[in-house]
């Protein structure tokens, strides 16, 4: 399959096209930090493609075939460097009042095989009356608890799991000043303003370890969940429609802990272009590939606007001008 389609510019590349198939051509260690959901193992259908991994025949399927995406990416990960995946468990079944398949421990277990270190996790809270809404869980409905507890279920959260490519990192990951900029839906003390950008004694930095604080934590309540890329003119009609992209605080965090401004983050499932249009608007080059047209032409809109210095303002759903382009 040749690459359908494609926008490269300086501050980023996407490709519509199979990844597997331009990652082979990737130099060796030369990605610094990688950021994906990958299809969720059968839970959603995202194209008709016969590449597509959530076209897979069966759970097994699925990670033989994705077992070749994460030893790519450790081929071209810079050594000792960070990929992040998000994923969640996935129910056997819609009704949600069956057991459940621990898709992120065959991730790890995954991983591991194919030369990665696990390095750890972060549960991404959701509210469960949302979940119930969106998904329609049966078990999660008020009725499910009246009729009878124990086909009650959960509000599944979101993880990220990351892993390290081994060896030692030649390039680290600095931040003299601390952390300047929070990703979250708190509101940081008043009292801490005065040391952002502290360039005294990092020990005495309270608004860098406030943020630390909350990205250091297992527990990312903090999440702005409605923080996401426009999606909406993704959607097509030539197949199951599932279109649900990460939220920006999720990449923000990962593009600011496990790279430096000016390399390059990448993404095997672009999407809409969330895992690109991050780095680019943090300073970094972004390169990822996308399947389906629609999503491509979409991802193409967003990370175009983030390289000319606009930010998406989800209220008001449009794009609005945040800045002077960053140079990476």
């Amino acid at each position: 399959m040749a690459v359908i389609d494609q926008c490269i510019t300086d501050r980023f590349a996407v490709f519509n096209g199979d990844c597997m198939e331009v990652m082979q051509a990737m130099p060796t260690g030369s990605v610094h930090h990688s950021i994906y959901s990958p299809p969720f193992g059968g839970l959603y259908h995202y194209s008709s493609s016969e590449r597509d991994l959530s076209n897979c025949d069966d759970y097994d399927s699925f990670f033989e075939h994705y077992a070749f995406v994460v030893r790519e990416l450790a081929r071209i990960t810079m050594p000792g460097r960070v990929s992040a995946v998000h994923c969640m468990d996935v129910p056997r079944s819609n009704s949600g009042t069956d057991s459940l398949i621990d898709f992120p421990g065959d991730i790890i277990r995954l991983h591991e095989r194919e030369g990665w270190r696990y390095t750890g996790r972060r549960m991404i809270w959701k509210e469960p009356l949302a979940v119930r809404l969106r998904t329609m869980q049966k078990n999660l409905a008020h009725a499910s608890l009246c009729a009878d507890s124990i086909d009650c279920g959960v509000a599944s959260g979101d993880m990220l799991l990351t892993f390290r490519r081994a060896g030692q990192n030649p390039v680290p990951v600095k931040h003299p000043e601390g952390l300047f900029d929070y990703a979250g839906e708190r509101i940081p003390p008043s009292d801490l303003l005065p040391f952002r950008g502290w360039t005294g004694k990092q020990t005495e930095n309270r608004w860098s370890h406030w943020i630390w604080r909350q990205y250091a934590d297992c527990m990312w309540d903090d999440i702005r969940m409605q923080r996401v890329l426009p999606y909406r003119e993704a959607r097509d009609s030539e197949d199951e429609k599932h279109v649900h992209p990460l939220q920006l605080d999720v990449i923000d965090r990962c593009v600011t802990l496990f790279s430096n401004p000016g390399e390059t983050v990448l993404t095997p499932f672009l999407g809409v272009g969330s895992e690109v249009y991050s780095p680019v608007m943090l300073g970094r080059r972004g390169i990822g590939w996308e399947l389906k047209p629609s999503y491509f032409r979409q991802a193409v809109k967003n990370v175009e606007a983030a390289a000319n210095g606009y930010r998406f303002d989800k209220q008001n759903e449009e794009m609005l001008l945040d800045q002077e382009p960053v140079e990476a």
